[in-house]
Protein backbone atom coordinates (compact mmCIF):
# COMPACT_ATOMS: atom_id res chain seq x y z
CA UNK A 1 0.00 0.00 0.00
CA UNK A 2 2.73 2.34 0.45
CA UNK A 3 4.16 1.94 -2.76
CA UNK A 4 0.66 2.91 -4.01
CA UNK A 5 0.66 5.85 -2.07
CA UNK A 6 3.63 6.89 -3.30
CA UNK A 7 3.02 6.54 -7.00
CA UNK A 8 -0.43 8.21 -6.48
CA UNK A 9 1.70 11.21 -4.58
CA UNK A 10 3.99 11.14 -7.58
CA UNK A 11 1.66 10.90 -9.91
CA UNK A 12 -0.08 14.04 -8.61
CA UNK A 13 2.81 16.14 -8.36
CA UNK A 14 3.60 15.68 -11.92
CA UNK A 15 0.20 16.44 -13.18
CA UNK A 16 0.31 19.61 -10.98
CA UNK A 17 3.61 20.76 -12.13
CA UNK A 18 3.14 19.86 -16.06
CA UNK A 19 -1.04 21.33 -15.58
CA UNK A 20 0.83 24.92 -14.28
CA UNK A 21 4.04 24.72 -17.02
CA UNK A 22 1.19 23.81 -20.05
CA UNK A 23 -1.00 26.51 -18.46
CA UNK A 24 1.16 29.55 -18.10
CA UNK A 25 2.86 27.98 -21.62
CA UNK A 26 -0.23 27.86 -23.57
CA UNK A 27 -2.83 29.53 -21.63
CA UNK A 28 -5.84 27.60 -19.59
CA UNK A 29 -8.75 26.91 -22.44
CA UNK A 30 -8.05 23.27 -22.66
CA UNK A 31 -11.57 22.73 -24.11
CA UNK A 32 -11.20 23.86 -27.88
CA UNK A 33 -7.94 22.50 -27.98
CA UNK A 34 -9.21 19.18 -26.33
CA UNK A 35 -12.31 19.11 -28.74
CA UNK A 36 -10.99 20.36 -31.89
CA UNK A 37 -8.56 17.67 -32.09
CA UNK A 38 -11.31 15.01 -31.71
CA UNK A 39 -12.81 16.76 -34.50
CA UNK A 40 -9.93 17.42 -36.62
CA UNK A 41 -10.13 13.21 -36.52
CA UNK A 42 -5.98 13.30 -35.97
CA UNK A 43 -3.73 10.79 -33.33
CA UNK A 44 -4.18 13.57 -30.77
CA UNK A 45 -7.87 13.25 -31.02
CA UNK A 46 -7.90 9.93 -30.72
CA UNK A 47 -5.62 10.20 -27.25
CA UNK A 48 -8.16 12.77 -26.11
CA UNK A 49 -11.40 10.59 -27.22
CA UNK A 50 -9.88 7.64 -25.53
CA UNK A 51 -8.76 9.76 -22.10
CA UNK A 52 -12.38 10.81 -22.57
CA UNK A 53 -13.19 7.38 -21.53
CA UNK A 54 -11.18 6.81 -18.86
CA UNK A 55 -11.83 10.04 -17.18
CA UNK A 56 -16.08 8.64 -17.76
CA UNK A 57 -15.10 5.53 -16.27
CA UNK A 58 -13.24 7.40 -12.86
CA UNK A 59 -15.84 9.80 -12.65
CA UNK A 60 -18.35 7.14 -12.72
CA UNK A 61 -16.54 4.83 -10.41
CA UNK A 62 -16.55 7.58 -7.67
CA UNK A 63 -19.91 8.29 -7.41
CA UNK A 64 -20.66 4.96 -7.59
CA UNK A 65 -18.40 4.47 -4.64
CA UNK A 66 -20.44 6.85 -2.81
CA UNK A 67 -23.86 5.27 -3.98
CA UNK A 68 -24.88 8.30 -6.15
CA UNK A 69 -25.42 10.20 -3.66
CA UNK A 70 -25.51 14.38 -3.92
CA UNK A 71 -21.82 13.95 -2.97
CA UNK A 72 -20.75 11.44 -4.48
CA UNK A 73 -22.31 13.08 -7.94
CA UNK A 74 -20.33 16.11 -7.36
CA UNK A 75 -17.65 13.87 -6.84
CA UNK A 76 -18.26 12.13 -9.79
CA UNK A 77 -18.08 15.15 -12.05
CA UNK A 78 -14.76 16.38 -10.18
CA UNK A 79 -13.25 13.12 -11.04
CA UNK A 80 -14.38 13.55 -14.56
CA UNK A 81 -13.08 17.07 -15.06
CA UNK A 82 -10.25 16.99 -12.63
CA UNK A 83 -8.83 13.58 -13.91
CA UNK A 84 -5.78 12.55 -11.61
CA UNK A 85 -5.59 15.92 -10.12
CA UNK A 86 -8.70 14.93 -8.10
CA UNK A 87 -8.30 11.03 -8.24
CA UNK A 88 -4.87 10.75 -6.80
CA UNK A 89 -5.55 12.80 -3.35
CA UNK A 90 -8.92 11.06 -3.51
CA UNK A 91 -7.36 7.24 -3.58
CA UNK A 92 -4.62 8.31 -1.03
CA UNK A 93 -6.96 9.79 1.43
CA UNK A 94 -9.37 6.62 0.56
CA UNK A 95 -6.88 4.16 1.34
CA UNK A 96 -5.84 5.56 4.52
CA UNK A 97 -9.66 5.45 5.40
CA UNK A 98 -9.88 1.70 4.63
CA UNK A 99 -6.58 1.58 7.01
CA UNK A 100 -4.98 -0.29 3.45
CA UNK A 101 -7.51 -2.96 2.60
CA UNK A 102 -7.96 -3.02 -1.30
CA UNK A 103 -11.34 -4.46 -1.20
CA UNK A 104 -13.15 -1.63 0.97
CA UNK A 105 -10.85 1.08 -1.12
CA UNK A 106 -12.70 -0.08 -4.52
CA UNK A 107 -15.60 -1.18 -3.24
CA UNK A 108 -16.67 1.61 -0.09
CA UNK A 109 -17.05 0.29 2.94
CA UNK A 110 -20.55 -1.17 2.45
CA UNK A 111 -20.30 -2.98 0.16
CA UNK A 112 -17.21 -4.55 0.77
CA UNK A 113 -19.13 -5.90 3.96
CA UNK A 114 -16.52 -4.28 6.32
Amino acid sequence: MRAFRILLGAMFTCIIIYTTVVGINHGWNLFPVFFGDMAAMTWAGQFNLDFMGFLTLSGLWLAWRHHFSPGGLALGVLGFFGGMSVLAPYLIFASYKANGDMKVLLLGKVRAGA
